[in-house]
């Protein structure tokens, strides 16, 4: 005779419109105790939020054409003490600053596994107030990096609209969006000293 498990303390809303990642994502944080429930949209989100009132929520930062950063502050108006973790393959400082400014209690760049991800959601649980903006690095970033960085904090600031954003910029729409379609730019590793 095996007893039936206990109801899940830790009720998950997951929102990425990767259908894929979504469906993977779940299985694993169900199977890490977790209750998820599976938003494609910010619609979906929204509904789900108002229907289960989840403990915690992995939200990706770009959802179609939409930003994750303008979710945060709706979903915390429905379930106030709600820890969001921010997902993104287009990690910044600019949008790590603005994610933990927004709410969000923890930053996360894909590809990202699953542990990392209940790391992220449990760390600190019990202590909401100890959240960490990032550090900026030590070392000068190179001039590619800093362009990301810069083009990033001003898509924050037009809340995700590419067309404010390259105005505010001075460049042609295709080419933000050209540049926003490449990864981040990666820091090569530190040089040996001569």
């Amino acid at each position: 005779m095996t007893d039936a498990p206990p109801p899940s303390t830790r009720p998950l809303l997951l929102v990425d419109d990767d259908a894929t990642f979504l469906r993977v994502l779940a299985r694993a944080l169900g199977s890490r105790g977790f209750e998820v429930v599976t938003a494609g949209n910010f619609d979906e989100a929204r509904a789900l939020t108002r229907r289960h009132h989840p403990r915690y929520c992995v939200l990706d930062l770009k959802l179609g054409e939409e930003n994750g950063l303008r979710l945060i502050p709706e979903l915390h108006n429905l379930v106030p003490d709600l820890r969001v973790l921010l997902l993104t393959g287009y990690a910044s400082i600019a949008t790590a600053v603005e994610a933990i400014k927004r709410g969000a209690h923890d930053y996360l760049a894909k590809p990202v596994d699953a542990d990392a991800v209940v790391r992220a959601l449990l760390d600190g649980d019990a202590e909401a107030d100890d959240t960490e903006v990032p550090d900026a690095p030590e070392q000068p970033l190179a001039l590619r990096r800093l362009e990301w960085e810069h083009i990033q904090r001003v898509l924050t600031e037009c809340d995700g609209n590419i067309s404010e954003t390259a105005r505010r910029l001075g460049m042609h729409r295709r080419t933000l969006q050209r540049k926003l379609s490449k990864h981040p730019v990666r820091e090569r590793p530190d040089r040996e000293e001569s």
